[in-house]
């Protein structure tokens, strides 16, 4: 059967993020480590999948326990999820014809890019579409969402399996804004109507106020405690929830934290690297 593995739950930036100074940075031990946020699937042929090129790619591919990748999915074109796309090449796993499917916008990106334009005249690449996409028993299927979109648009993905179905929503500006584009009037009719028995959602930031000094508003993500306002306790018939693409600043990284046991206290969860979900 086959299974998802988490292969990383930070932000963009990592955690620690490189230049950060803060208190949450610093003393950092190896367990403390995240790597920007990915997911890997292997179909019960074998077949492997990895959603998002991130620049820890060689230590997410410990953590999938595979050292090669069939297919790749990209969201977007944001930093953290793509800056790995060149270790695919000849410098390093020197990789040949794998399926990079992404959206037409991310596709014009790719081409107009020389450093990853070469990647697709060396053979490292072949564009492959998005949509639905059948790959053995699995299916994944794309989802627009609103978020900036300076160098590409973005797509969620819905991953479904023999006896459950995720939704990977590492992104979006705002619950407004993408229940209004599904014409959903809740968080919880949304993820009804999509039929999925796991999300993991976007909980880039816990609070409005988190990044010190800097306008928020620039990085649009709904928090995590607006998330919960809306959500509120676990109800019965509601898909496992799972926060991820935690900001370094983000306090629910820390399981003793007040605001990791206030996800938890309302039946949620925060994601974990290496956790599988059989599909």
């Amino acid at each position: 059967m086959a299974a998802i593995t988490v292969l990383g739950i930070a932000q963009d930036g990592g955690r620690p993020q490189p230049g950060c100074q803060r208190p949450c940075c610093q003393d950092l031990s190896a367990a403390d480590y995240r790597s920007p946020v990915s997911l890997g699937i292997k179909t019960e042929n074998g077949t492997t999948i990895l959603i998002e090129a991130t620049r820890d790619l060689g230590r997410q591919l410990i953590t999938f326990g595979e050292s090669s990748i069939d297919h790749l999915f990209l969201t977007h074109a944001h930093l953290g999820h793509v800056d790995g796309l060149g270790l695919f090449g000849r410098e390093t796993m020197s990789a040949r014809g794998i399926p990079l499917h992404s959206s037409p916008s991310m596709q014009n990106l790719i081409k107009s890019t020389p450093a990853w334009a070469l990647l697709l005249e060396q053979g490292v690449f072949d564009l492959a579409e998005i949509g639905h996409v059948e790959i053995d028993d699995v299916v994944i299927e794309s989802i627009a969402i609103p978020h900036r979109a300076e160098l590409s648009d973005m797509h969620a993905f819905v991953i479904r399996g023999k006896e459950h179905s995720v939704l990977f929503l590492p992104d979006h500006d705002s619950w407004d804004q993408t229940l209004s584009a599904h014409n959903a009037s809740s968080i919880r009719k949304w993820l009804n109507d999509l039929d999925i028995t796991h999300a993991l959602l976007d909980g880039t930031f816990w609070s409005g106020d988190e990044l010190q000094g800097r306008d928020m508003s620039v990085v649009p993500h709904p928090t995590i405690q607006g998330s919960l306002a809306r959500l509120g306790q676990k109800q019965n018939g509601d898909p496992e929830i799972f926060f991820t693409h935690l900001n370094h600043t983000n306090p629910a990284h820390q399981q003793g934290s007040a605001e990791y046991q206030n996800i938890v206290q309302l039946g949620w969860r925060v994601s974990v690297e290496g956790e599988m979900f059989i599909l």
